[in-house]
């Protein structure tokens, strides 16, 4: 009997501790932990003591199990945090995912599409064994044949067919009815060029998508002209917290509007200059903008290219926002330095940004230009008319895809500070160093006149001599007759071409670069 009042006892005895080691807080208890805890996540014990000696609300509470409430409550802060992140990326996985799978449907159709004309083809090649004779001429072929060729001329989208197709009724550019049909024209081929399959389309080598990478970069591979296509996940998040297709509009709100693609400046280091000469609302909520912009000669041996395009902004059903761009012929501009330039084509180009569900937004740019490659040395047209070089070597238009991309990740990572500079280094200032440094270079090699330079006669067949005496020193400008005092800028540059790789070429030019920025940094 003893023995069972003894166990009974004792186990009334634990089950007291047992309860004792729970506590139930009341709710000014919790506002006050919790303000605490904003104040400071891991206090010490002497500090725990001084907040139950500060606040008489916890006065009744032992130090042992406010320890353990900070414990618990860092434990729930890291657990939400770790939700919050493996959330983003299912979020961004998933976009992804959506992206992937509309490539592949995309590259289907093509295979599809390509099926379909090698049937063709090879059902005319087995006619033209059959019916051909030697030295036969078009009208001798038989009717399927005749048939195939109007086919494929009907249906061809590429710039020649285009332009000399004798049904592309004429349209007036000099009346808003005219631009908004051209518009319209360039909107559609815009988007078969985006989403679709109306540019053959070869993904460049060596880009494998993934979440951590820019997108899905492709190059064209028998077009008129040098393409490229980027297509990527815009993660933009506000406070790190998700936003659905209705408030997709924070991309804008936080900067990242169509004024970035817009100000291309900014990014595109090849652009001398750029602008809006009109701009007209359309009735369906658009703006037509008509545009010139000069953009730099990667070489001395090239003139530059200008182009004058017609830029339409618009929203789509499915509110996607669209900004595409496409040449006008003739018009533009004339200015005394327009024998500097060569006028180049923009076959239709732009960007289509996508809400994503869940979050962020998908980004499709495509640039696809005719940089009249049989106006430059042959030794130079590879980079005017091959897309992969162009691609690679980021030194000419066709890869302001690219550009304008990581441009805008890169911004909407420093807007939801999801990367972090150290030393203090601002990433404004460092792109605005970038750009001056490049065009600083770009001005020597080109030497425009509108930007002061003026050639000096040499005894070289292959060195070009500059002066400029209308660079600013601070805000004062320098006169003409002051380059003696003031010391001016003097610039001899030349080009060459060197039968040595790229890569080697670096490894070369290594040391050197390095001791450059090395002075620079040291600055």
């Amino acid at each position: 009997m003893a023995a069972a009042v003894a166990l009974r006892s004792g186990g009334m005895e634990k089950q007291s501790i047992d309860t004792g080691k729970y506590v139930r807080y009341t709710t000014e208890q919790v506002e006050a932990l919790e303000r605490l805890y904003g104040e400071c996540s891991k206090p010490s014990s002497t500090r725990r003591q001084q907040l139950i000696r500060e606040c008489p609300i916890l006065a009744n509470i032992d130090p042992k199990q406010i320890k353990v409430w900070f414990q618990n409550r860092r434990c729930r802060e890291k657990q939400r945090k770790e939700s919050c992140r493996l959330q983003a990326l299912n979020r961004k996985l998933s976009a992804m995912n959506k992206l992937l799978m509309e490539e592949n449907e995309r590259l289907q159709k093509q295979v599809n599409q390509l099926v379909h004309e090698n049937a063709i083809m090879r059902q005319q090649l087995q006619n033209v064994v059959l019916y051909s004779l030697p030295f036969c001429s078009l009208s001798d072929f038989p009717i399927p044949i005749i048939q195939f060729y109007n086919v494929s001329l009907a249906n061809d989208t590429s710039c020649e067919s285009v332009l000399t197709n004798p049904q592309n009724p004429l349209r007036d550019d000099n009346n808003p009815a005219g631009l908004l049909s051209i518009a319209e024209e360039a909107l559609a081929e815009f988007l078969t060029k985006a989403t679709g399959t109306a540019v053959d389309w070869v993904q460049m080598p060596g880009m494998k998508p993934g979440p951590d990478s820019v997108g899905i970069v492709a190059i064209s591979h028998s077009s008129c002209g040098v393409a490229a296509r980027a297509c990527g996940l815009v993660n933009l998040e506000a406070g790190k917290a998700s936003f659905s297709l209705v408030n997709w509009h924070i991309l804008f709100l936080l900067g990242l509007d169509s004024y970035i693609f817009k100000d291309k400046p900014s990014w595109f280091h090849d652009c001398h200059s750029h602008e809006v000469f009109t701009m007209f609302p359309t009735g369906n909520g658009g703006t037509i903008e008509l545009v010139y912009m000069q953009m730099y000669a990667p070489t001395t041996l090239a003139p530059a290219r200008d182009l004058w395009t017609l830029r339409y902004t618009t929203s789509l059903k499915d509110g996607s926002l669209v900004i595409c761009e496409k040449s006008l012929s003739g018009g533009g501009p004339i200015s005394t330095t327009s024998h500097q330039f060569v006028r180049a084509v923009m076959l239709p180009s732009g960007c289509l940004i996508r809400p994503c569900e869940g979050g962020g937004s998908i980004v499709h740019i495509v640039d696809h230009l005719d940089l009249e490659a049989s106006r430059v040395p042959e030794v130079l047209r590879p980079l005017y008319e091959s897309s992969n070089v162009v691609a690679q070597k980021m030194t000419v238009t066709v890869v302001d895809a690219w550009k304008a991309l990581r441009h805008v990740k890169q911004i909407a990572q420093e807007v939801t500070g999801d990367v972090t500079y150290a030393l203090g280094r601002e990433p404004a200032l460092l792109r605005s160093f970038s750009q001056r440094l490049h065009r600083g270079f770009n001005d020597a090699v080109n030497g425009f006149n509108d930007d002061g330079w003026s050639l000096i006669e040499t005894d070289g067949m292959d060195v070009v001599v500059a002066t400029n005496t209308a660079k600013k020193i601070g805000n004062h400008a320098i006169p003409a007759n002051a380059f003696v005092s003031t010391g001016g800028v003097l610039c001899a540059k030349a080009s060459m071409l060197l039968q040595v790789s790229s890569r080697l070429l670096f490894l070369v030019l290594k040391p050197f670069l390095s001791g450059v920025i090395g002075s620079i940094q040291s600055c």
